[in-house]
């Protein structure tokens, strides 16, 4: 296979092909990160919806499962209670919902359950030694930064602007991940809540790779060969793919899940922050049709969530409340092994390459 044109990721992470994994809380585990990682990409494992002994579990699975470079992923958001009227104005802008399915409104909700980095995933990090640290909204404080790299890790987050990017790039990051608004599920955004000026991934990703010395990996919109030749014409180091990943049969996404992305269209996803608090691409479904995307009522990431959970288990069609999160290429993902999946992009992309270089494709035959 002809060489990739950019080798910086492929030789600080130590992987054949510079594909990343997304790490995608709820809908990636072990099963996903082990076939990735055999096809010469990078792993991960989103840990935001772990406990710390269930992360050393899963760790402990995928290096049973292969050689290959682990990538453990966290959120850093800032864990704060909202006010009471905050979660009573949420309640009652669902109260038609739960009166619908015949539930109490005033029923007590049990709590949202994404954890940020803390102390206590400080220390599996050090107990696991994973190659690849990577966050999400931001990083962690400085304290517990230093203890990651001194573990020998590097260190990876996402910026959806450029000063993000410098931001992080500022801090030590190894590298940083572009992530244009096409992408699927939470923005990693924090440094500004204005989706509206977001940029997508096409105007983001140069003026990023301009900006910062670091590696840059492009994400958002990407699900076949030609969007990785593209991210390395634009100067991406690396790609980082998650929808295209949704319909393998190793991701841990329910059916209906799977149904609404085999119908999936260009205009059929929206930003949305009913479903945690927190904006985040998904597929438009009941709530977001009729309530959003986007509501000043929804409480502050995570809480939002805490309110849904009885509505998705009263009702038949538990896809009206449930995130569907997908980027804006959805249409293109399709069902397949994740191992297969990882290798057919490695070679779509190398023969994109090569076509628009005039050098020749896989396997040595002149592209056309």
């Amino acid at each position: 296979m002809s060489p990739w044109p950019d080798r910086r990721i492929i030789e600080l992470f130590q992987v054949t092909h510079p594909i990343l994994q997304a790490p995608m809380a709820g809908a990636s585990g072990v099963d996903l990160a082990l076939a990735v990682s055999r096809a010469g990409g990078l792993g991960a494992l989103p840990c935001a919806l772990l406990t710390p002994d269930a992360v050393l579990q899963q760790a402990a699975e995928y290096r049973a499962g292969t050689a290959g470079p682990l990538n453990l992923n966290f959120f850093c958001h800032l864990s704060s209670e909202p006010e009471e009227a905050v979660l009573v104005t949420w309640r009652q802008r669902l109260t038609p919902y739960y009166l619908e399915l015949g539930l109490d409104p005033l029923a007590p909700a049990p709590a949202a359950g994404r954890a940020p980095f803390d102390a206590a995933f400080c220390a599996v990090v050090e107990q696991v030694r994973p190659e690849v640290v990577s966050f999400h909204f931001g990083l962690p404080e400085p304290a517990l930064l230093e203890r990651v790299k001194a573990t020998g890790a590097r260190i990876v987050s996402s910026a959806t602007t450029v000063a993000e990017a410098i931001w992080l790039s500022d801090r030590g990051c190894d590298a940083v991940i572009a992530m244009g608004y096409e992408a699927g599920g939470h923005r990693g955004a924090f440094l500004t809540g204005d989706m509206s000026a977001q940029p997508g991934l096409m105007a983001l990703l140069p003026q990023m790779v301009d900006a910062v010395d670091i590696p840059v990996i492009a994400a958002g919109g990407i699900a076949d060969g030609r969007g990785i030749a593209a991210a390395f014409a634009l100067g991406a180091a690396a790609v980082q793919i998650g929808t295209a990943y949704l319909p393998c049969p190793q991701s841990l996404i329910p059916q209906f899940h799977r149904d609404a992305l085999a119908t999936a269209r260009d205009d059929g996803t929206a930003v949305t922050n009913l479903f945690t608090g927190r904006p985040a691409r998904g597929i438009i479904n009941r709530l977001m049709a009729e309530i959003g995307p986007l509501s000043a009522d929804a409480p502050p990431f995570p809480h939002a969530a805490a309110a849904l959970g009885s509505l998705r288990a009263a009702s038949s069609t538990p896809e009206d409340f449930t995130p569907l999160w997908a980027g804006q290429a959805a249409a293109l993902a399709t069902p397949m092994d994740a191992e297969d999946l990882t290798l057919q992009l490695a070679r779509e992309g190398l023969a994109c390459l090569a076509r628009l270089s005039g050098r020749p494709g896989p396997g040595g035959s002149p592209a056309s």
